[in-house]
């Protein structure tokens, strides 16, 4: 029988230690990340639940809503419990017709900065990722040097990417210490690709995510729960090793998230309770070798 893959409980994120299973924050809010949610006695039950259980990682942006997110962070869990890192991006805007835009100026970051620590009720953020998004008028470069300058002020206290290609996160760790990267990555990839989004190239998630774990630098998969089309239509490898081990799709797609990389951090979201437990439980799924190559294989 093949052995266990080894699947440590925590992580660092320069100077905080978290648990290996994060909160995003995302479906807080209402439909379409936008405006109050439909249920929001449920949303701040979630949030304590999390807290609860013992995750001390939430994944949260002042235009989740926008604004609905952080707000509900802060009536649900203020005063913070000590351990809490509550994570930003910044990068992005949302429009009147509840698109997404890029807003990667300096000074578009330096304002959804303040906005966060405002928002959030924060003297400093603990940690921030720039979002990227492809913008023919923002260099990379330009962007992530506001982004250090929000750091030395004291403003961000751990900076990441997300969205980011190898080149990139290559260019952002020459310049500056990096704790986390979050980009698209799931058991999905390469069986399908989610459509309307302007995402890094998904072909080279595998290297960032062989990148990051040379590095020690944390991964943060967005969509970590992104699922292969219909039952039916599913890779045999996935199916059978929820079925092996009695446990949903999903809770195998975050099993072997967290046995594909020691330093990969999921960090499902949410609005009900059953969900959440759902999540964390998978944290007890033991997954073997065999069975990671095989999910892993069946993405190509």
């Amino acid at each position: 029988m093949s052995e266990f893959a080894t699947v440590p409980a925590t992580i660092r994120l320069g100077d905080h230690e978290v648990c290996r299973l994060g909160f995003g924050a995302m479906q807080l809010p209402g439909h379409m990340v936008w405006g109050e949610p439909r249920d929001p006695e449920q949303a701040r039950a979630v949030l304590r639940r999390a807290v609860e259980l013992g995750i001390n990682l939430i994944d949260t942006s002042w235009y989740y809503g926008p604004h609905v997110s952080n707000r509900l962070i802060v009536e649900t869990l203020r005063p913070y419990p000590s351990d809490l890192v509550i994570a930003t991006k910044l990068g992005g805007r949302r429009t009147p017709d509840k698109g997404w835009a890029p807003s990667l100026r300096p000074d578009e970051l330096r304002a959804g900065c303040d906005e966060d620590l405002r928002s959030l009720k924060l003297e400093q953020v603990h940690m921030t990722h720039l979002r990227w998004i492809p913008n023919e008028d923002v260099p990379f470069a330009e962007s992530l040097d506001a982004m250090i300058g929000l750091q030395r002020e004291g403003k961000i206290r751990h900076l990441g990417v997300s969205n980011v290609t190898l080149a990139q996160l290559e260019y952002a760790a020459s310049r500056t210490p990096l704790v986390s990267v979050q980009n698209l990555y799931n058991v999905a990839y390469g069986a399908q690709k989610l459509k309307g989004y302007a995402y890094a190239v998904v072909d080279e998630q595998e290297l960032i995510v062989d990148f990051c774990a040379a590095k020690k630098i944390a991964f943060l998969p967005f969509f970590p729960l992104a699922l292969p089309g219909k039952p039916r239509e599913m890779p045999a490898a996935l199916v059978q090793t929820a079925e092996r081990h009695k446990a949903s799709i999903a809770q195998v797609a975050i099993a072997w998230l967290l046995a594909r990389s020691s330093t990969i951090l999921p960090i499902p979201g949410t609005s009900t309770l059953a969900h959440l437990e759902e999540n964390w439980n998978a944290r007890k799924i033991a997954l073997t070798r065999d069975e990671v190559s095989a999910i892993k294989g069946a993405r190509q």
